[in-house]
C-alpha cells in the first residue's frame, strides 16, 4: 500500500533539507539564520538567574529591576522572533 501524498498547499515550497537532520546540524542552521533569538534566551535566562539570586539574598530593590529587565529580555527575544518570521516571509523562495 502506497503511502498517501501530503496536500499541495499553493505558495508553500517544502524545506529543501531531505532526509534525517542531526540536532547540532539543525540548531547550527537555525542560529545562522537568526542569530538573535539565541542571544535573547540567553539574555533572559541570566537576568532570570540573576534577580532569582538577587531576591535570595534580601535585595528586593534590586531583584524587582532585574524582574523588569527580564521583561525587556523576553521582548527583546520575541520581537527576535517575529523578526525572522517576516524576514522569511518575505524571502525569495528557493525552487
Amino acid at each position: 500500500m502506497a503511502q498517501p501524498q501530503p496536500p499541495v498547499i499553493e505558495g508553500f515550497v517544502p524545506t529543501p533539507y531531505i532526509g534525517k537532520e542531526e540536532f547540532s546540524t539543525k540548531f547550527a542552521r537555525k542560529v545562522r539564520e537568526n542569530p538573535f533569538v539565541p542571544l535573547g534566551c540567553l539574555a533572559t535566562a541570566g537576568v532570570l538567574t540573576y534577580g532569582l539570586i538577587a531576591f535570595k539574598q534580601g535585595k528586593t530593590r534590586q531583584s524587582q529591576l532585574l524582574m523588569r529587565a527580564r521583561i525587556l529580555a523576553q521582548g527583546f527575544t520575541v520581537a527576535a522572533i517575529m523578526g525572522g518570521v517576516v524576514i522569511a516571509a518575505f524571502k525569495p523562495r528557493q525552487q
